[in-house]
């Protein structure tokens, strides 16, 4: 009995050693290789931008993109990351349990690297516009590739507020999701006494337009990363009219809780109704 235990361990052990030495590449991939769906690099004009999709053609109908969140943009407190690619792949598999059509974007220089990225990308610089036009012709190569007309973006963290940003940039966004989003960055540096974003842009210059958006927003009751005042300053600034609905979620936090509670929201339909909160 003693040697079947070792040797079980010795293999667990090895399994262990096996999963902490892949690369996020490689654990992405691997992910997708479960979920039968392909991992690809599309080319932009500054970037390339790695998506996850499914192996096929997708139906007819609006495409739900999840944007990636901020990743590993620091090492330290004051030491940038030189990869900036999320270490947990919490956001790739929601993209890859949900059973709408989906596909899975990831922030420039997560996942593959490019002549032009540099620490700034993923860190001041994050909400850039050269981000966002990256983003926008990801999606405009989704839409050719696929033939939707339109788009649900779902963000999180960081990709909310990149969510928000082409959401008031773009006729063809319909709808926003977001868990545990930056829906205001200038807000979020203020309320945690960071450095401002120097170069990023705001969602809220958006205001006007994204207060027709439909749009939902879960947040976590015990996130610390993302704190609730983030959410209630652009709440206030949207206005009492705006269809967007405001969700706090007890016991979940920035990173915790996130596969329950989006399988509980993922498919409740938004709009300006009575569900706002």
């Amino acid at each position: 009995m003693t040697g079947c235990a070792g040797g079980r361990l010795s293999v667990l052990l090895a399994c262990l050693l096996l999963v902490a030495c892949q690369s996020p590449r490689e654990a992405l991939e691997a992910l997708a290789g479960e979920h039968r769906r392909t991992v690809e690099v599309l080319a932009t004009a500054d970037f390339p931008l790695v998506i996850s999709a499914p192996v096929g053609a997708l139906r007819p109908g609006a495409l739900r993109v999840y944007l990636e969140g901020d990743g590993h943009a620091w090492a330290t407190s004051s030491q940038p990351s030189l990869d900036p690619s999320p270490r947990r792949l919490l956001l790739a598999g929601l993209a890859m349990d949900d059973p709408l059509p989906s596909v899975y974007l990831a922030r420039p220089c997560q996942f593959v690297s490019g002549e032009r990225c540099a620490p700034a990308l993923w860190t001041s610089e994050r909400f850039s516009e050269s981000v966002l036009l990256a983003l926008e012709q990801a999606l405009d190569q989704l839409k050719k590739r696929y033939g939707n007309q339109s788009f649900e973006l779902v963000g999180y963290s960081g990709g909310g507020a990149l969510a928000l940003l082409l959401a008031g940039r773009r006729s063809d966004v319909l709808q926003v999701q977001t868990l545990a989003g930056n829906l205001s960055p200038a807000e979020w540096t203020r309320a945690l006494q960071l450095t401002p974003l120097t170069g990023s842009l705001e969602p809220l210059h958006y205001r006007q337009y994204l207060a027709r958006i439909a749009q939902r927003h879960l947040l976590g009751g015990d996130d610390r990363q993302v704190p609730g005042q983030v959410a209630a300053v652009y709440k206030g600034q949207l206005g009492v009219a705006s269809c967007a609905q405001f969700v706090t979620l007890p016991g979940v936090g920035h990173e915790q809780g996130w596969a329950q509670a989006w399988q509980q929201w993922r498919g409740r339909p938004l709009g300006c109704s009575s569900e706002r909160q």
